[in-house]
């Protein structure tokens, strides 16, 4: 059984019986993997903590990966990256625990995958280390499909619509599954934009959730078995 020396993010956490762990991570090496953690809800002497487990947590493990489709096991585990206000901040938890589902619906592959690993790295960085974070998960989502492979096609930009089923931009409305209008106007306000001036752009409650919604249908014509995200609730109840 190979021994794999890998960074990984936690995507999810499920109990398993009474004292053990199902976790899936994506890892830095392998891509998707998924790991049995026996006891360690009741081992209090134990190396490895349900703490490290945290979602989108960042560590770095010792592992042995399996073949594809079976549960693997951690031997070591350690955090990479602490982080120092995401697991204080009820709205930065609140957006992690919304898009650690967002990736787990997502991300599929166990395969390596370096970008991606680092565009969701280097994300949750800043996440933490900024204050003003009310449209990051807004704009995290509209670019994580650059990864994906279905990034909007930008060609027709200024067009009045933007049909959600083909991906681009449009000046015909024949599909049913068009955006224009203003919400389409508050849609064009995250394209050419970043994180650092993405709090630049005011968004109102309901016009937050408006773009929220598009980018999720987007997500769901785009990707074969997606599933809504049930903390899409508490997210906007602790935007409100």
């Amino acid at each position: 059984m190979p021994i794999a020396n890998t960074k990984a993010i936690v995507l999810s956490s499920l109990k398993y019986g009474d004292s053990s762990l199902i976790v899936k991570c994506f890892t830095l090496n392998d891509g998707l993997k998924s790991y049995l953690i026996r006891g360690v809800l009741k081992s209090k002497k134990g190396k490895i903590k349900p703490a490290y487990f945290q979602p989108l947590s960042q560590l770095t493990i010792q592992a042995n990966h399996n073949t594809k489709g079976k549960l693997n096991s951690i031997r070591e585990v350690q955090v990479s990256t602490p982080y120092n206000s995401i697991y204080t901040s009820i709205i930065k938890q609140t957006i992690v625990l919304f898009l650690s589902e967002m990736l787990s619906n997502c991300i599929q592959e166990e395969e390596e995958n370096t970008a991606l690993y680092s565009y969701i790295e280097t994300s949750l960085i800043w996440l933490d280390t900024h204050d003003k974070i009310a449209n990051f998960h807004l704009l995290f989502l509209l670019n994580l499909t650059k990864f994906l492979g279905f990034y909007p096609d930008l060609t027709n930009k200024e067009a009045s619509y933007f049909n959600i089923v083909e991906g681009n931009f449009t000046n015909t409305s024949l599909e049913k599954e068009v955006v224009y209008g203003e919400e389409l106007v508050q849609f064009k306000k995250l394209f050419g934009t970043n994180f650092d001036t993405i709090e630049t752009i005011k968004f109102s409650k309901r016009e937050r959730q408006q773009i929220l919604g598009v980018i999720i249908r987007y997500f769901e014509l785009h990707l074969d078995g997606f599933r809504n995200p049930k903390s899409l609730g508490v997210l906007e109840t602790v935007f409100s």
